[in-house]
């Protein structure tokens, strides 16, 4: 595979930096497989939990989060390794207030489930 030409560009940076930046790409994908694992658990292990269509589509939207998760990660991790090559601020992300608020919606959904006979 050949090196992307954004490498090549700029300085490179700290090791310590890059390290960094390679260990919270690895954490937003702990994140999308975490959001996977739920889905898959709710989906196979909890029928009981509230409407079956309600509960598969509340699966199904945690896949769908979990997958663009993982692009997402890896377009972070390219646009802050650009950024410190250039020394550039890091980018702001839009994700972290989108995460939590699928987290939030789907505890509420889960509890509402749970709650209701």
């Amino acid at each position: 595979m050949a090196e992307p030409k954004w490498r090549t560009e700029g300085e490179d940076p700290d090791y310590r930096f890059t390290l960094a930046n390679e260990r919270t790409f690895l954490a937003w994908i702990r994140t999308a497989l975490a959001l996977l694992a739920g889905g898959v658990l709710l989906h196979q292990f909890a029928p009981d939990v509230g409407p079956r269509v309600a509960v598969t589509v509340l699966a199904v939207a945690l896949a769908v989060v979990s997958a663009v998760l993982g692009v997402v990660a890896y377009t972070r991790w390219r646009a802050n390794e650009i950024a410190m090559r250039h020394s550039r601020p890091l980018p702001f992300s839009w994700v972290l207030p989108v995460i939590s608020g699928v987290c939030l919606l789907t505890a509420a959904v889960l509890a509402v489930f749970l709650v209701l006979p």
